[in-house]
């Protein structure tokens, strides 16, 4: 009798592993590398470059299809009981809100449970922070999904990197690609931007418990 009770407690342990906590079900994030979809490489396109990285992490990189209804190529996975959705809007970044709009209605999902991650100008690279709603500071593609999803309470990830050193313009600056001793630190950033996103999306499913995780080092020194 002990062993048969043994052998069912066993079994009823296997089937609740497998099952997400009841304050998950039905539950979904969806994180958004923003960019130019065919402009990978630049300096304004690191959000997908991120996302990019994130997949890998979570290997569903290799799942990654493209989407009519959203406009954008989607790839998702569970993370402790959550839903999560992997986006790369296929619209110019002055329209990724149109895409990440469509996903949100797609996939029923409020601004509040959605992480943007872009490129900041005003960090030098290496930084990454997390922000907590706000306005857009003149990022196109942060504007457009202010616009689009009309809320500005969306989770963003700002990946740093930096002004022009000398007086050249910034739009040739954030459109342009990474020179080759910024190429050398950018594994580095990209990792640390994963793990930055990570760590509160398991704080949220509370496999991690809460902690200080708006800012993750400072600029990297070559």
């Amino acid at each position: 009798m002990q062993s048969l009770r043994s052998l069912c407690a066993l079994r009823l342990g296997r089937c609740l592993s497998n099952v997400a906590p009841k304050s998950l079900e039905g539950q979904r994030l969806m994180v958004v590398g923003l960019g130019n979809y065919r402009m990978a490489g630049t300096r304004h396109s690191i959000g997908m470059a991120v996302v990019n990285q994130l997949a890998r992490r979570l290997n569903i990189a290799d799942r990654w299809k493209a989407d009519r209804q959203a406009g954008a190529d989607l790839t998702d996975t569970d993370i402790d009981g959550m839903h999560v959705v992997l986006m790369k809007p296929r619209q110019f970044m002055n329209l990724n809100g149109k895409s990440v709009a469509n996903a949100a209605t797609k996939f029923r999902l409020k601004p509040e449970n959605i992480y943007l991650l872009h490129d900041e100008l005003d960090k030098p690279l290496g930084k990454v922070s997390l922000k907590f709603g706000g306005s857009a500071r003149g990022h196109n593609g942060v504007r457009s999904c202010i616009t689009c999803l009309q809320s500005d309470i969306m989770t963003r990830l700002l990946v740093g990197i930096g002004r022009p050193a000398d007086c050249s313009s910034v739009e040739w600056h954030v459109l342009g690609r990474f020179n080759k001793a910024e190429q050398d630190l950018l594994p580095d950033v990209l990792e640390r931007s994963v793990e930055l996103v990570l760590t509160h999306i398991k704080q949220k499913t509370g496999s991690e418990p809460p902690r200080k995780t708006a800012t993750l080092q400072g600029p990297i020194k070559s």
